[in-house]
């Protein structure tokens, strides 16, 4: 690689193959777009669901708090913003708790706090075919950048697993492993990738501009197919 992962904070795919470019920079974006939807989707899931796991004071005062962070935040205030979250999930061992797990996580990646941001993710209950997956394939990043690869393949594992045929999330995550497994020189199993998702997800490459065969072709020529 032309670049290594040491010239600083950078994401997953820009770190781990230098050549997937202009799609790489659009599924990133894309990814953001997924982080910060977290926030609004999990505020909602808060508000349906928060009597059936709190009690009514501790349910006021969880609200009250994330509330205030979750204003501070829209503020552009980043650094109080994650103090408060923070706080929230020491203080709370419920679903509030664990929307600020998440959002502190998002917050620490942006500063490239890694082994923190995975912390919070870990304690974050990872569910549904939106949040469940987006949290895991922001804990394979930040395994990514932390160097620990094996770690990573598996939070986008978990990821794809718990995307299910989702045609938008899966293939992204499918690529992350690829780039992984490229960079440990397992070519037949980075080929194997690119295949299925030419197979299953035939759009995924004209949607993205992502070139599928390009990295199928070279895969199987490094695995000497």
């Amino acid at each position: 690689m032309a670049k290594k992962q040491d010239q600083g904070a950078r994401t997953t795919l820009e770190e781990v193959n230098e050549s997937l470019t202009s799609a790489a920079q659009r599924i990133e974006d894309n990814k953001k777009y997924i982080s910060w939807a977290l926030i609004a989707i999990a505020v909602i899931a808060l508000i349906a669901g928060g009597c059936i796991y709190l009690h009514k004071k501790n349910l006021a005062d969880a609200r009250d708090q994330i509330g205030e962070a979750d204003i501070t935040l829209l503020q552009g205030q980043d650094d109080e913003a994650l103090k408060a979250f923070e706080k929230v999930a020491d203080e709370f061992s419920n679903k509030t708790g664990e929307r600020a797990h998440l959002n502190a996580a998002i917050l620490l990646y942006q500063k490239g706090e890694y082994e923190k941001a995975a912390k919070h993710i870990e304690e974050f209950g990872a569910n549904g075919t939106l949040i469940g997956p987006a949290s895991q394939s922001l804990l394979g990043d930040c395994y990514v950048n932390l160097k620990k690869l094996d770690k990573a393949l598996s939070a986008f594992d978990k990821a794809i697993s718990m995307a299910g045929d989702n045609e938008s999330y899966v293939p992204v995550f499918m690529i992350k492993k690829a780039t992984i497994l490229h960079e440990q020189k397992k070519y037949a199993d980075e080929a194997a990738i690119y295949q299925t998702i030419k197979d299953k997800y035939p759009n995924f490459g004209q949607v993205t501009n992502f070139n599928v065969d390009k990295y199928l072709e070279r895969a199987n020529a490094l695995a000497g197919k």
